[in-house]
């Protein structure tokens, strides 16, 4: 079964955080339900991928300023038919930014089930956002690509002066509480 790694990652995270069992649940129940939810066609909801991206120092995450929801946000996108989570967050946040990349951990970081408002002919719908920790690899040089309209290296202790996103304020907290620590000394 092709969701067979998702179910496992997904599983993996609510044990590590009972603290959110109700969007865990959730998210595993929509996973078991609809088996083309890595499709961006999938109405009911679609699965996405997302980076929290730092530099190298662990104290910067790279924010875009998303053109279609007009909010700072983490980079992200649609896994369009790659069932593989960590892979469409590395593929999104090379491709937003023209960084070079790659995992913390390959464990989810964050979980995040959010409304996308409609739009042209698409329908409202939800992301259900599965969320990577992730670093530069070769500097902090950063491009803006045609799905933002700015990015910003933003220091993890001001986030809230830059957006009041609460899952994206909660992916801070977890940072200074859990991930601080995996920042590689030779980046």
């Amino acid at each position: 079964m092709h969701r067979r790694k998702l179910i496992a990652l997904l599983e993996d995270y609510a044990v590590r955080h009972p603290q959110e069992h109700a969007v865990a649940s959730q998210f595993l129940d929509f996973v078991h339900a609809h088996e083309r939810c890595f499709e961006r066609d999938c109405w009911a909801g679609h699965v996405t991928g997302s980076a929290w991206l730092v530099n190298a120092s662990g104290d910067g995450v790279l924010l875009t300023h998303h053109k279609k929801l007009g909010r700072w946000l983490q980079l992200g996108g649609h896994s369009d038919g790659e069932t593989d989570p960590l892979k469409v967050a590395i593929k999104e946040a090379e491709e937003e930014s023209g960084l070079a990349v790659g995992p913390l951990d390959v464990g989810v970081f964050d979980i995040d089930v959010h409304q996308i408002p409609g739009r042209g002919p698409d329908p409202a719908h939800f992301h259900y956002d599965v969320r990577f920790a992730l670093q530069t690899l070769q500097g902090d040089a950063f491009r803006v690509g045609p799905e933002s309209h700015d990015l910003a290296w933003v220091p993890v202790a001001d986030l809230s002066a830059y957006t009041d996103e609460e899952s994206v304020l909660r992916m801070a907290r977890k940072w200074r509480r859990e991930a601080v620590t995996q920042i590689s000394p030779n980046a």
